[in-house]
């Protein structure tokens, strides 16, 4: 079946954008100055612990900084930036929808909350009951996303978005959380929205690493052009995963940079424990062997303590 505005030949998108403004122009500095160490940590700033130190440690620090989780101030976020030393982002789930938040349940008049809007949702997210998978090119959630939530993380003074659940371009048009080609279509159109609609800001994608976005061409833009890095979760822990390392490897040879800024490719790795020192070095000495920056925590579900590996 064809879908308007998109073309697929091999594995390359082409995606047609309504005709509002400039996409990835470049004409806006944007970046990540350092990508190393970096921390992937979504519990509250009392959690934390002393933040001075944090943004000491670390030099890309991702957090959840949704205002309605009361999780960190505006003040401890500049603290954490340590006078624009370091790139602060935020968790922004694209990909699913999660009934904790609070826009799963209301939204602002105009807006559909995620509950409510049952054509986007594309079933439930096996292994985390919270949530649900959402259709990235439904309108009302397109909607939702760059009206509501985005502009929500923004003000709270991050430097740009840690874009979650984007995988869902790569699960195919059949089975739980199938995802056909106008929905890939709409995802790669969202990240090309937002690009637009936060120029200055930082895009970092988690997983989704493969051709599907690696070879989209949104709007006359190579997708990779749309984003300032990448990360992908569970390349070398808990066990390897050969075929997301050559994926990272391949946006590696891209050899892109963004306003004279290196493009930043993560791990985040998972070893079930803040004290496993010993898997947690094999996972960092094998992401920096290819040039990757790596983080190990606890899991995916349970990211709110830091673990401070000094490796």
């Amino acid at each position: 079946m064809k879908v308007p505005g998109l073309l697929l030949i091999g594995v390359t998108w082409l995606v047609s954008l309504p005709a509002s403004g400039d996409v990835g122009s470049g004409r806006h500095a944007r970046g990540i100055r350092a990508n190393s160490p970096w921390l992937s940590f979504y519990g509250s700033a009392r959690q934390a612990g002393d933040l001075d130190r944090l943004a000491a440690t670390f030099r890309l620090i991702n957090i959840d900084a949704d205002p309605d989780s009361g999780n960190f101030t505006p003040a401890q976020i500049r603290t954490l930036k340590a006078g624009g030393r370091n790139t602060v982002l935020s968790y922004l789930n694209v990909g699913s929808c999660e009934r904790s938040r609070r826009y799963f349940h209301r939204a602002p008049a105009g807006l559909v909350p995620c509950g409510r809007n049952k054509t986007a949702q594309l079933g439930p997210y096996p292994g985390f009951p919270d949530e649900v998978w959402m259709n990235p090119g439904n309108p009302d959630y397109q909607r939702l996303l760059l009206e509501h939530v985005a502009p929500r993380l923004a003000a709270t003074g991050v430097d740009g978005f840690f874009l979650d659940n984007l995988e869902i371009v790569e699960h195919g048009a059949h089975g739980k959380g199938a995802c056909d080609r106008a929905c890939v279509a709409g995802a790669l159109a969202l990240v090309a929205r937002l690009r637009r609609e936060f120029p200055d800001l930082v895009l970092v994608m988690q997983n989704a690493t493969g051709p599907t976005t690696r070879d989209a061409v949104v709007a006359g833009v190579p997708f990779p052009r749309l984003i300032d890095g990448i990360s992908h979760e569970e390349v070398y822990a808990p066990r390897y995963d050969r075929d997301a390392e050559s994926e990272l490897l391949a946006w590696k040879r891209l050899g892109l940079s963004i306003d004279g800024s290196p493009f930043s490719i993560t791990t985040l790795d998972y070893v079930g424990s803040c004290r496993d020192r010993r898997r947690a070095l094999v996972a960092y000495e094998r992401s920096r062997a290819n040039g990757f920056s790596p983080y190990a925590t606890i899991s995916s579900a349970n990211q709110d303590r830091v673990c401070d590996w000094q490796l």
